[in-house]
């Protein structure tokens, strides 16, 4: 299986209150991307893209000596934009995974178990269930349990509010579904952003299976 990793790292990232590119701030001694591409790294056949936007000369600059290729997102429309930006670089039997470069906890083995799950029927997405999901995108499924779609925080109806079970971003898909999806993205939504989250609805739509995990502790 070829798997290319796609890390974005574009966001600016205001809540850190810093000039200092989010990406770029560190934990254990490393950057926050850092320790996202030590763990894409490891895993077999792998090819790694990162977009970046913010600060994005300094981030290049920074860590000029990763294996990767760097992709810029000169606008900062969303994360289904920034995908966008990589377009011509996924190959249709490609296993597209997604992941972000200020999420620096995930474990390999949380990553293994996504990419098991993504078939030519089927993707793969790492949800999480929190005592306190606000500000998270809602999963949202039918009366079988199976994945209807994602709802963003402010565009969520009060019912969905109340869904405990969100959205990390983390997913992997085949290359070809990826690319049909993100061709059709619109931004008429509350922040007027490309939502990558769109895709789940519309792989539904396609018959698609969405299948879920949830990340898995390192002892």
């Amino acid at each position: 299986m070829t798997v290319k990793t796609i890390i974005l790292a574009a966001g600016q990232g205001t809540r850190m209150r810093s000039v200092l590119p989010k990406v770029l701030h560190k934990v254990a001694n490393r950057s926050l991307l850092e320790h996202v591409y030590d763990t894409s790294k490891q895993i077999d056949d792998n090819e790694i893209i990162i977009v970046y936007g913010h600060g994005g000369e300094l981030v290049k600059e920074t860590l000029s000596e990763l294996e990767a290729k760097w992709v810029e997102q000169k606008e900062q429309l969303g994360t289904g934009h920034a995908v966008l930006q990589v377009d011509n670089l996924i190959g249709n039997e490609d296993t597209i995974l997604i992941l972000y470069g200020d999420v620096p906890l995930l474990s390999k083995r949380s990553i293994d178990s996504l990419l098991a799950k993504v078939t030519a029927q089927s993707m793969a997405l790492l949800t999480v269930v929190l005592e306190n999901p606000v500000g998270y995108g809602r999963i949202v499924r039918d009366a079988a349990n199976k994945v209807l779609k994602i709802v963003e925080q402010k565009d969520a109806t009060e019912q969905e509010q109340l869904i405990d079970e969100v959205n990390t971003g983390i997913l992997a898909v085949k290359g070809e579904q990826l690319k049909s999806w993100i061709s059709r993205l619109d931004n008429s939504n509350a922040q007027q952003e490309f939502y990558l989250t769109d895709v789940i609805e519309m792989a539904v739509n396609d018959g698609i299976d969405v299948k879920t995990s949830q990340p898995e502790s390192v002892d």
